[in-house]
């Protein structure tokens, strides 16, 4: 499937458009790699937890809408965007939330 950011796909010609398509995910973030992503932080380098659940946060979201794209008949998802958010929730500290949204269409090869 096709998963493209752009509204078209340069030569070929879009037969069908589906409708939108959009996924989510939301992930815990631990507290210890809260704290450690929170030293590497302060010393200036690179937060790797961090960085590995926004991938795995990601692909769960574009996945799903990949899925929806294929129930509805399509080959590919046009004008993607991704947002990320994070959300505070008590004690229980932050959420991580991806959405990813886009247009499905079917295109002839």
């Amino acid at each position: 499937m096709l998963v493209l950011t752009t509204p078209n796909i340069e030569g070929k010609k879009i037969v069908r458009y589906l409708g939108l398509v959009s996924g989510e995910a939301i992930l815990g973030a631990n507290i210890f790699k809260d704290f450690f992503a929170s030293i590497r932080d302060i010393v200036g380098g690179r937060s790797a937890a961090y960085e590995k659940e926004l991938r795995k946060a990601k692909e769960i979201a574009i996945n799903e809408m990949i899925e929806q794209a294929k129930a509805l008949g399509g080959n590919a998802i046009l004008a993607v965007d991704l947002d990320y958010e994070t959300i505070g929730i008590g004690r229980a500290g932050n959420m991580l939330m991806v959405s990813a949204s886009g247009t499905a269409v079917k295109y002839q090869d």
